[in-house]
């Protein structure tokens, strides 16, 4: 049973994440009648669709928008290369700046949400900390069951903070990407599958994050039971 289990939890970390960067390989070939590269096209949804004030960057991260920055990251090969991959991803990002633009709510949330989940980790870093220096003879009752408290909600917050991102980026992909790749006709047809797996990847990168996080709250609660 240990060794099923140790299965299982192995499926659910890695194989969302080599799902994605599978998909993601699987159409980064650089295509010689693309008009553009991925940081280009971004730059020029993001002029057409009014959004002149956001920046395009490189990052050496994932991709990504911030928008407290107001910049559409990309890395360095879905920015300087013409790929479905590149392409696709650009028009997701930029439809995290057009949530942005339009004040779509969960895109506002999940900025409070990460900004709380910024103190709950501190908080629950420190009882953790605290906990492991004093020792859990030393440690009072009441100062055990805080620290516990302080743990639970740093996971708690972390699960939410994923379970709003989902649908989110399932609205960035699906909703805003790829009607703008088809209506403006910037991908040939026979591509548009290819940019529809990409922008589902995409969609789903956080996953496996969410199950980590889920996993991780579950073991916890299940030490303390």
């Amino acid at each position: 049973m240990i060794w099923l289990f140790a299965i299982i939890t192995g499926l659910i970390i890695f194989a969302p994440g080599l799902w994605v960067k599978h998909v993601m390989d699987s159409h980064r070939e650089a295509r010689s009648d693309f008009p553009g590269t991925g940081g280009e096209l971004a730059r020029h949804l993001l002029d057409t669709h009014g959004l002149g004030n956001v920046a395009v960057e490189i990052t050496p991260h994932a991709d990504h928008y911030d928008p407290e920055r107001k910049v559409v990251a990309l890395t360095t090969k879905n920015h300087d290369e013409p790929s479905v991959t590149a392409v696709a991803v650009a028009a997701h990002e930029v439809g995290h700046a057009l949530q942005d633009q339009q004040g779509y709510a969960p895109l506002k949330l999940r900025q409070r949400m990460v900004k709380t989940a910024a103190v709950t980790d501190r908080i629950g870093s420190l009882a953790l900390f605290a906990m492991s220096m004093l020792g859990s003879v030393v440690v009072s009752p009441r100062l055990l069951i805080a620290g516990v408290a302080a743990v639970v909600l740093m996971g708690t917050i972390r699960v939410i903070v994923h379970l709003i991102t989902l649908p989110m980026e399932i609205d960035a992909s699906f909703k805003r990407a790829l009607p703008i790749l088809i209506n403006g006709q910037y991908l040939p047809q026979e591509d548009i599958p290819a940019a529809r797996s990409v922008l589902k990847a995409a969609a789903y990168t956080y996953v496996a994050g969410s199950l980590i996080q889920i996993l991780n709250l579950f073991r916890f609660f299940r030490y303390f039971r």
